[in-house]
């Protein structure tokens, strides 16, 4: 695109520039000569257009838009030169800010041209830019003005994409993601994405990095992607991919950690639950056959028969009181957690249903207030309103009164003199 701008302008003899020099040598040409010329030669070109209604003007497609331009002031505005004379005394003053503004002129371009034009200086400094951006690698800061009220916080999104197309931003993104639009170094890759393979991170470990990178992308079953010397070069929505597939295992793994973390905590909670029930129900075993012992055989040590002795006797029924006991104590245990379950449930619901009507009582309430604060800065605005016009009608009635009796008073006033002047006259 650039190299058919550049021949539609600056070639020669046929571009735009020399048509228009080659013009202005001839006294008899007119800016319609000029523009059929121009239709003639660039009939074919693919960036020249020429329009239906005008026979002067003719429309160049750039890239960013069609561009028309008007032919009818081209020729006298290309004869508007310094003399050479004129420029090489000019450029020769002592005052620094004269001398700036003519520089000299090269000798080849007044050897090479009867007269220097403004079309030839365009085409020389477009050329020297050419040269210069070719010879360097520029990087640009793109300014974007976001309206034209210059106000902060206000975007024209029309204004904005107009500004981005012809400044080529489009373009450039169109271009880059039609490529590679997204590249990582081979240590940036593996650090970012070795979840996603681990065996190829944890193999041999003398695998290059450019292998490493390989077996990632081979496994994930990515396509088109290219390795270079010192980074991998995704195409668009690659990069996404990958990130998708690293947060999903990512998730996974914390999900395991959380699930086996529980799992131990709750492991942990279990079995010291179990030891302190059993050490419970050890105690309370021991105390039962204690307090049974005692409330049976309560004269045990007064009785012929030794303490030795006490299995002749029946020890099956001491056995069924102690069950009885403990069967009654749970039902009793029972029976309490049922109760106070109970009282709980009961008592949150009240609580719920007291809490629902307090809501329903303060939102009720607000918006009355809201009501009423809102109607009443409404009849203070109104208030407002109707004591702003009574003033200005009040003024505006002052006003008028004053006019009024200026004007009589400049009426009366030049009557009098008018008749002093009247009576001068007569005498």
């Amino acid at each position: 695109m650039i190299s058919e701008f550049s021949s539609l302008f600056m070639q020669k003899p046929g571009g735009i520039i020399a048509l228009l020099d080659e013009a202005c040598m001839f006294p008899k040409s007119t800016h319609e000569t000029f523009s059929q010329k121009l239709y003639q030669t660039f009939k074919t070109h693919k960036c020249f257009i020429k329009p239906k209604l005008s026979q002067t003007d003719f429309t160049i497609a750039h890239y960013a838009g069609e561009v028309q331009y008007q032919s009818d002031q081209f020729l006298d505005k290309n004869k508007d030169y310094v003399v050479p004379e004129h420029q090489h005394l000019l450029a020769a003053s002592k005052c620094s800010f004269v001398a700036g503004l003519f520089p000299s002129i090269p000798e080849e371009t007044t050897k090479s041209s009867k007269f220097s034009s403004i079309g030839t200086r365009f085409k020389m400094q477009l050329q020297q830019l050419m040269d210069t951006l070719n010879s360097t690698e520029p990087h640009y800061i793109r300014c974007v003005k976001p309206n034209n009220l210059l106000k902060p916080a206000i975007f024209e999104n029309n204004s904005v994409m107009q500004q981005l197309r012809c400044g080529g931003v489009l373009e450039a993104i169109r271009i880059s993601c039609a490529g590679y639009p997204t590249h990582r170094t081979f240590s940036e890759f593996i650090n970012r994405f070795k979840m996603l393979a681990p065996e190829a991170v944890t193999g041999t470990g003398t695998d290059p990095d450019e292998v490493v990178c390989s077996k990632i992308l081979e496994k994930m079953g990515l396509a088109g992607y290219q390795i270079g010397k010192t980074s991998v070069f995704l195409r668009a929505g690659q990069m996404a991919e990958l990130d998708g597939r690293r947060a999903e295992i990512l998730n996974s793994a914390a999900k395991t950690i959380q699930r086996k973390t529980r799992t131990h905590i709750t492991r942990q909670h279990f079995l010291a639950l179990c030891n302190a029930a059993i050490i419970m129900q050890t105690f309370c075993r021991e105390y039962l056959q204690f307090v049974l012992h005692f409330s049976y055989f309560p004269r045990l040590d007064k009785c012929l028969i030794s303490p030795f002795s006490l299995p002749l006797f029946s020890w099956g029924l001491i056995g069924r009181l102690v069950c009885k006991k403990f069967e009654k104590m749970r039902r009793e245990a029972s029976s309490v957690k049922i109760q106070k379950d109970l009282r709980r449930h009961l008592s949150r619901k009240s609580f719920r249903t007291l809490q629902f009507s307090a809501l329903t009582l303060q939102a009720g309430a607000r918006v009355m207030a809201a009501r009423n604060e809102f109607r009443s800065k409404r009849q203070e605005k109104a208030a407002v309103i109707i004591q702003a016009l009574w003033r200005s009608y009040l003024s505006f009635t002052y006003y008028k009164k004053l006019k009024r009796g200026a004007v009589l008073t400049q009426c009366r006033w030049r009557v009098q003199l008018g008749r002093k002047e009247l009576r001068k006259l007569k005498k």
